[in-house]
């Protein structure tokens, strides 16, 4: 019997990829092997952690150390992975208390425990950046020094997955609902005599870094590194779109070959959203993703993709482009998955789809640059993958309730 999962109605609207909820509760889940994975014509898809709720999924970006995998957050009572070593439990986990990346096999590849002696009480959103080496994520900490961890606030850090050390963009004041995103770009030549972790060029190996998190106030922040001056960013927040005040701001992805746009949802209740694409500037103006007669419903967590053939053909008519991945769904419903997508009666579209549409826009940032839509959407696959597209384009991610990797054909 598959229990219910209850969330307080003022975080419902941004439950959505992310789990937020002060209380502990038991989390629904399906049962099965956990190792369950099935062909069908829209590729090869694979259950990970047995069912069990799985949030923040983010598909991997590095294909070289952790090809066919996912990073994400693990709910409280029982994983259901195979643990690399005796520190990863797997009974009486307590939520959030880890960053785990893992396979089509259900084999942790890589993982993060919080720091209890530095006084963690959790992770949450947490997304991989555009380099394959760094994930960016939320801390939480309890204000009053409680181990009960009930009155949290949160930091900013990232994670240098090669060596598991940090870098703290920022320690407090950072609302739950951040959804931090990070930009790095290729590392200089810099001698670690000249340069430490506690700098941008000494952790990430260059000064081409860039943040976006979303405030208390539901505004895109900017961290500017490329632009500091004494090690401080350029820091300014972006417009928001017009007649959308109220609404919430979901995960800003920046696009990982040309960092001058960003991709977001926005988000007015549970079954309720609209994307957007902006150009990262004090002055833009926010450009929403229209809808066409062919989509289920407004683009639900949109994401960028991009492969080789686009950068030719971006070289060939003086413009950049990519694609943007995402998700839909039936109307009322949720931006998240609830249904068994090994089942070939869903595999149909019935509960949703991915599809990509290539945007491209002026090689030069003085231009008045605006959105250009090439060709139709074309579908990936005919169920909602929402936790995007590794770089080389072969695998899709999704949680919550399962999680899984999609193997495109």
């Amino acid at each position: 019997m598959m229990k219910k999962m209850l969330l307080p109605l003022g975080l419902l609207a941004l439950s959505l990829m992310a789990c937020y909820s002060p209380e502990p509760f038991e989390a629904e889940y399906l049962e099965d092997s956990s190792n369950t994975n099935t062909s069908a014509e829209m590729g090869k898809i694979f259950s990970l952690n047995g069912g069990k709720q799985t949030c923040n999924p983010s598909a991997s970006q590095d294909t070289v150390n952790y090809p066919a995998s996912m990073l994400w957050l693990n709910f409280s009572g029982e994983l259901k992975v195979n643990a690399p070593d005796s520190d990863f439990t797997l009974k009486k986990v307590i939520q959030h208390d880890r960053l785990t990346v893992s396979d089509t096999a259900n084999n942790v590849k890589w993982y993060l425990m919080r720091d209890t002696a530095e006084g963690e009480c959790q992770f949450q959103d947490p997304e991989w950046s555009t380099h394959p080496n760094f994930i960016v994520a939320l801390r939480g900490y309890d204000v009053d020094g409680s181990k009960s961890c009930e009155n949290l606030d949160y930091g900013i850090f990232a994670v240098r997955m090669s060596d598991k050390k940090k870098f703290w963009f920022s320690k407090k004041d950072i609302p739950e609902e951040a959804t931090p995103h990070l930009f790095v770009g290729e590392p200089d030549s810099v001698s670690k005599k000249e340069e430490d972790d506690s700098t941008i060029k000494g952790f990430f190996g260059t000064n081409d870094v860039l943040l976006t998190y979303v405030d208390k106030n539901q505004n895109i922040v900017v961290e500017d590194y490329r632009a500091s001056e004494n090690g401080k960013p350029k820091t300014f927040k972006l417009k928001k779109p017009s007649n959308r005040k109220n609404w919430k701001i979901d995960s800003p992805l920046i696009n990982p070959d040309y960092p001058v746009f960003v991709v977001y949802n926005m988000v007015e209740n549970s079954t309720t959203w609209e994307a957007y694409i902006q150009y990262i500037s004090e002055n833009s103006e926010p450009i929403k993703i229209p809808r066409t007669k062919d989509m289920m419903s407004e683009p639900a967590q949109p994401h960028w993709y991009s492969d080789e053939n686009l950068k030719d053909w971006a070289s060939s008519t003086f413009a950049w482009a990519s694609y943007v991945v995402w998700s839909e769904f039936p109307s009322g419903s949720q931006m998240l998955n609830k249904n068994d997508l090994t089942k070939s009666s869903v595999q149909n579209g019935s509960v949703g789809r991915t599809v990509m549409r290539k945007f491209w826009a002026p090689l030069s940032t003085n231009a008045d640059i605006k959105a250009n839509w090439g060709d139709d959407n074309i579908e990936l696959a005919p169920v909602p993958m929402t936790g995007g597209i590794t770089p080389d384009g072969k695998f899709l991610a999704t949680g919550t309730n399962p999680a899984y990797l999609l193997k495109l054909p």
